[in-house]
């Protein structure tokens, strides 16, 4: 039995071209077809008719004073022709510098007498100051855009800053403040006077003593929580002179978080 040769093994380079019907292909077929629709054609882009004039001139080393209309007429309409027929969409200003070249190249060519030149201006002045004012901003456009960029050529490093605890300053307590926060206590206890035959003698010192005993610990209490209105305009008077007496001794002091904001008192630290 003679044997049957096996089937040479693709290379390891090889390839597939596509996958057809997950299937791969390796060779072209002969038979095929590629319709023209199917290619595309991409040009060289202008940013309008006087870019391409420009381009055109600066092409072939054209001095833009002395400008050969019907050659540049002639290559000017060969580039709309070739838009037209890879089926790009022309913009109407193309259109009408194609009319603008070519009424300037007839009145070129029109036979003009020696006077009727003297007294007419050059037709190419007016498309000789719009290609110098457009050749002088695509200059300051390239040299712009030449400049160092932040995130193009620079980079700005960013490092978010560390935590920080600011230490907030309390303000001083002025003795207009205390006063005005003693006129309050003394408006509240007006609220609850009552008449009495006799009173209970009241003592300076003791009442520092009840005060300093409130505060024991180092706690805050609001200024205005070390009165008892019930006692009438005589206890709020002696509690007002041993909180003063207090401060004076240097044995609390008043604080307080921000201007006109409720007034603490607390136990100075020994």
């Amino acid at each position: 039995m003679s044997e049957v040769p096996e089937a040479a093994a693709p290379l390891q380079g090889e390839l597939p071209l596509a996958l057809v019907y997950g299937q791969a292909v390796t060779e072209l077929p002969l038979d095929l077809y590629i319709p023209p629709d199917a290619l595309e054609v991409f040009l060289e882009a202008f940013e309008g008719p006087l870019d391409l004039l420009l381009y055109l001139i600066r092409k072939q080393n054209i001095d833009i004073l002395d400008i050969p209309v019907a050659e540049i007429t002639k290559q000017y309409m060969g580039y709309v022709e070739l838009m037209k027929s890879v089926r790009l969409e022309l913009a109407a200003e193309y259109l009408v510098m194609a009319a603008m070249l070519a009424e300037i190249k007839s009145r070129m060519l029109l036979p003009r007498s020696a006077e009727a030149e003297e007294e007419e201006d050059d037709p190419r002045a007016e498309l000789i100051r719009r290609l110098q004012e457009y050749e002088r901003f695509k200059a300051a456009a390239e040299d712009i855009d030449g400049l160092p960029r932040v995130g193009r050529e620079l980079q700005v490093p960013r490092l978010d800053a560390p935590e920080a605890r600011a230490r907030k300053l309390l303000p001083q307590v002025s003795l207009e403040e205390v006063l005005l926060s003693m006129a309050e206590v003394l408006r509240r206890a007006d609220m609850f006077e009552s008449h009495q035959v006799t009173r209970e003698a009241l003592s300076t010192r003791e009442r520092m003593s009840e005060v300093l005993e409130r505060l024991r610990g180092g706690a805050f209490l609001p200024f205005v929580s070390l009165f008892s209105a019930e006692e009438g305009r005589l206890g709020v008077v002696v509690t007002f002179m041993a909180v003063l007496e207090l401060v004076k001794e240097s044995l609390v002091e008043l604080v307080q978080n921000e201007p006109f904001a409720p007034i603490h008192v607390r136990a100075r630290a020994e």
